[in-house]
């Protein structure tokens, strides 16, 4: 199975009203804004949705939203994966009902399963879906890292047929770019940051958090790299330095949408156990937006 879900995801945040109750109406209107901005697909349901904070009919009817509005203009990847393997596959199975075009699968996290039982979980949750699926390696969250070597065995799996590598470990993307010798299987930065090191060792693109305030400058870094013209990239990613720093100035999503506010896309606040961002980092992203003529 060959499924290229696009160069540029874009990890989308959820919007929410006053009352911190889910806006459906703003996660329609950004999806679409997402998409006519440099976005070539848009993950919906992970950590910068606040997942962790949603219920599951609340992850149901977003995904519904999003696939409505966008379904046939985008690729839409819906987080499926949790900490246990049985509800990573029930989640798996309602996003494949509901129409999503791919589905993501993060390392199970708190539990820390050794590599055996990492292969065994995404195993298991491939075999329980016809849609394409990818792994979503981030060990400063969940504590567990997973070794090139059980990826490269999960790629012999038809539809296992991407990463989105957020590990921070550049000899082990290297290295997981060396041993896959499989063509159709792609490896996405899950940094903003590490966009061009790992475009650089046979990475494909990345699934962003800056694209929602810069997925044309992405987008054109991107193409511009693999066009052959790696100074203009360099310089592309020189200029967007400031606002992938920016938005990690805390927790993610904190930053990310204290920016879209800033920039008037009206995106609400943050449920619990998150806080909005306190004032002194609220002036630097306020200068860096500016900077950038983001606002």
């Amino acid at each position: 199975m060959s499924k290229d879900f696009g160069e540029v995801l874009t990890a989308m945040i959820t919007p929410f009203d006053e009352q911190l109750e889910i806006d459906y109406q703003g996660v329609r209107d950004l999806a679409l804004y997402l998409i006519e901005n440099g976005s070539d697909g848009l993950l919906v349901l992970g950590t910068t949705s606040e997942s962790p904070v949603l219920t599951k009919a609340e992850k149901i009817k977003v995904l519904e939203n999003v696939i409505d509005v966008v379904g046939d203009k985008t690729t839409v990847v819906a987080n499926t994966g949790s900490y246990s393997t049985s509800e990573s596959i029930e989640m798996t199975k309602n996003a494949e009902k509901i129409g999503a075009d791919g589905i993501m699968a993060v390392v199970p996290y708190y539990n820390k399963p050794p590599q055996d039982g990492l292969y065994n979980h995404f195993k298991m949750i491939a075999l329980s879906t016809s849609l394409p699926v990818m792994i979503y390696n981030v060990p400063g969250r969940t504590s567990r890292n997973i070794e090139a070597e059980t990826v490269e065995k999960l790629s012999k799996i038809e539809n296992i047929v991407a990463i989105k590598e957020a590990s921070g470990n550049m000899g082990q993307i290297s290295n997981l770019a060396r041993i896959i010798d499989d063509n159709d299987f792609y490896i996405y930065s899950g940094d903003d940051n590490y966009i061009l090191p790992i475009l650089s060792v046979g990475g494909h693109g990345v699934v962003s958090v800056a694209s929602h305030l810069v997925g044309k400058d992405i987008k054109k870094m991107i193409s511009t790299f693999k066009k052959g013209n790696v100074k203009e990239a360099i310089n592309i990613n020189i200029r967007l330095g400031e606002i992938f720093n920016g938005i990690f100035l805390t927790t993610n999503p904190i930053p990310v949408k204290a920016a879209l506010n800033l920039t008037g896309k009206n995106v609400g606040g943050l449920r619990p156990p998150l806080l909005e961002l306190d004032n002194s980092k609220k002036d630097i992203l306020k200068n860096i937006l500016k900077r950038l003529d983001l606002i």
